[in-house]
């Protein structure tokens, strides 16, 4: 068992408007190591503590001022399931990133943590693999700076001006130097808009055939809290479109199935479309639906990424537009990026109806922001209210 102890590394206690501020916590010295290495190459990321188990990671927590924490599961004397509700409760506003494995385990526990409160997941390589990873080094620090800038936009604070020198190879046990900072000028702050949401008049027309769903970062969260307000009202076909790779699709669709009571699972290729019936993207596949021998079948493929990812919610979002028009209903949630504003573009040109998430209860206002202030939304909602606004629109439409 490890005994390392939650070590204070370069650039702690940086400031609101200064280095993100990381904590890493994993049972591994090795992984530990080449995480902080991985975050410190970027001058906005600063590691201000690490730690080899979830008690170490609590006690951290007190002693340093730290913005998300990058949380191994399976470790000894407290893991991270057992850490993660303790952490939250210490800390509110605490983003926390849950690193897992790419197996069915690894996913249903990354499922468990996301309900219990973590902001998102993510799939680390083997340990042999972590050093040449590249693609995982750009997934780590893409989701650790949006999380950190989602909670300091939450208090009105600016992304980072002070940059920090990346730190030397970590060695838990040797003595640390007084960090160097290097001051620069800061560029005048530029004045504070508030952005204005033009909505759309609201459809009076029938009710829709068909609602989409597409999120990201926290949209598991979001999508179990909506679709559970349902109770059988909602008689459409629902087809969702959440970023998550292979194997963390078919553990969603279960857990769809038990929070909304309806069938749910990873959409197959050629299937008809039903009614009452929950479709999810499969991981690595786009999921479209088009015309086959007189009904409406899904479709799925392994065209190009759009916004960097696949599956994508444009493509499922141009497709519906092209079989239900005007009846199409597609609401935006919670998720880093812009994937769903081309797509909904598309969705309001045909005559359907997009709403979207609010800031205020989004994880990440990266897709929900981009179409609400594209003009492109007939609402945009507090988390729990959308649920209860599909409902309606679903049941009786909007006369």
């Amino acid at each position: 068992m490890s005994t390392a102890v939650a070590a204070p590394l370069a650039g702690s206690q940086a400031p609101g408007g200064e280095p993100y501020r990381l904590m890493v916590v994993d049972d591994s010295a090795i992984v530990r190591g080449l995480l902080i290495r991985s975050l410190e190459a970027d001058p906005d990321v600063t590691v201000v503590a690490s730690a080899s188990n979830g008690e170490i990671a609590l006690a951290a927590l007190g002693r340093h001022d730290v913005e998300v924490v990058i949380l191994d599961i399976e470790m000894p004397v407290m893991d991270g399931l057992t850490a993660l509700p303790k952490m939250l409760a210490a800390k509110p506003g605490l983003k926390v990133l849950i690193a897992s494995s790419l197996t069915r385990r690894g996913a249903e526990i990354s499922l468990r943590a996301l309900a219990a409160g973590a902001a998102d997941y993510l799939t680390k390589p083997g340990t042999s693999a972590l050093t040449s990873a590249d693609e995982f080094k750009h997934e780590l620090l893409v989701k650790v700076k949006a999380l950190a800038q989602a909670g300091r936009s939450a208090l009105g604070i600016t992304k980072p001006r002070r940059r920090v020198p990346p730190s030397r190879a970590f060695e838990p046990t040797a003595p640390l130097a007084k960090p160097r900072i290097v001051e620069r000028p800061a560029p005048a702050p530029a004045p504070t808009q508030k952005r204005v949401i033009a909505l759309r008049p609201m459809s009076h027309g029938p009710a829709p055939d068909v609602i989409a769903i597409g999120s990201s970062t926290g949209g598991p969260q979001a999508l179990f809290r909506i679709l559970a307000t349902f109770k059988g009202a909602v008689k459409q076909p629902i087809f969702i479109t959440q970023h998550m790779p292979a194997t963390f699709t078919t553990i969603l669709a279960e857990h769809v199935a038990n929070a909304s009571g309806y069938p749910s699972a990873e959409a197959i290729d050629g299937e008809p479309v039903r009614a009452g019936h929950i479709y999810i993207a499969p991981g690595d596949f786009h999921m479209t639906i088009e015309l086959g021998q007189g009904q409406n079948v899904v479709r799925l493929n392994k065209g190009p990424q759009e916004n960097f990812c696949r599956p994508s919610v444009d493509p499922m979002l141009r497709s519906l537009s092209a079989r239900y028009g005007d009846r199409l209903f597609c609401a935006i949630l919670t998720g880093m990026g812009h994937d769903g504003l081309a797509g909904s573009e598309v969705v309001v040109a045909a005559g359907g109806t997009v709403i979207a998430q609010d800031q205020s209860t989004s994880v990440v206002w990266g897709m929900p922001g981009a179409v609400a202030t594209a003009g492109l939304c007939s609402a945009v909602l507090p988390l729990d209210e959308i649920g209860p606004f599909i409902g309606k629109a679903a049941g009786r439409g909007w006369s």
